[in-house]
């Protein structure tokens, strides 16, 4: 009997690199690192809080990170989106899937330059990093040139972004598309929970209960 390929989550360039994050990720939320004084998530423009939260990782879930694998490794789309790249946690989850499915590409994106290079950098050293474009700025303007079709959609960005996103991209999503929304428990998320859980807005949508929580949800039609 043939033995099963190891997959490319599992190289050890890339657990060292997700080992890293995620223990430098766990010491920072032991020590709360200090925000500029006066700063508020609430009037801040989402420039000023990636600015502001430049050094601050917020990363998915482990757990989260393989069920994104396993999403792209079974729907083996073409291109990927990924609002909100930060230090590029769920980017590698993503990359992987991707290498084991020997097809697809990601389009990320980042507001934050030092998070988009940061996350450039880890990339390169988990050798991942031609099966990713970072596209760093306002991703409301460059996502505006990503061409479709878009198999799958991960919006992990600002919380108050994300039906913004999600619209600006339906015109481009294939059908049968995944959009996959992080931290569904969040307040913020109120509009875009109500937008995907509308079935005449074209989508099948299922809360999935992970860490902060994820939203599912397929499209099925414009």
């Amino acid at each position: 009997m043939l033995g099963c390929a190891m997959s490319a989550l599992y190289d050890p360039k890339v657990q060292a690199v997700l080992e890293r994050l995620f223990a430098a990720n766990a010491l920072q939320e032991d020590s709360a690192p200090a925000l500029p004084q006066g700063f508020s998530y609430e009037t801040s423009s989402p420039q000023e809080r990636a600015d502001a939260m430049s050094a601050v990782y917020m990363p998915i879930s482990k757990q989260g990170g393989q069920l994104l694998y396993s999403l792209v490794r079974s729907s083996r789309p073409e291109a990927i989106v990924e609002f909100g790249t930060s230090f590029g946690i769920s980017t590698i989850y993503l990359a992987c899937a991707l290498v084991d499915s020997g097809k697809g590409h990601i389009f990320g994106t980042e507001l934050s330059a030092a998070k988009a290079k940061a996350a450039h950098r880890n990339l390169l050293e988990a050798g991942l990093a031609d099966k990713v474009t970072i596209l760093q700025g306002d991703a409301l303007e460059t996502l505006t040139n990503v061409l479709g079709p878009i198999g799958l959609a991960l919006l992990d960005g600002w919380k108050d972004m994300n039906l913004a996103v999600l619209k600006l991209l339906e015109p481009r999503l294939a059908a049968g598309a995944l959009i996959i929304a992080d931290d569904s428990s969040f307040e913020t998320m109120t509009d875009y929970l109500h937008y995907v859980r509308d079935r005449t807005n074209g989508y099948v949508s299922v809360s999935f209960p992970v860490a902060d929580g994820m939203e599912i949800s397929c499209r099925t039609g414009g």
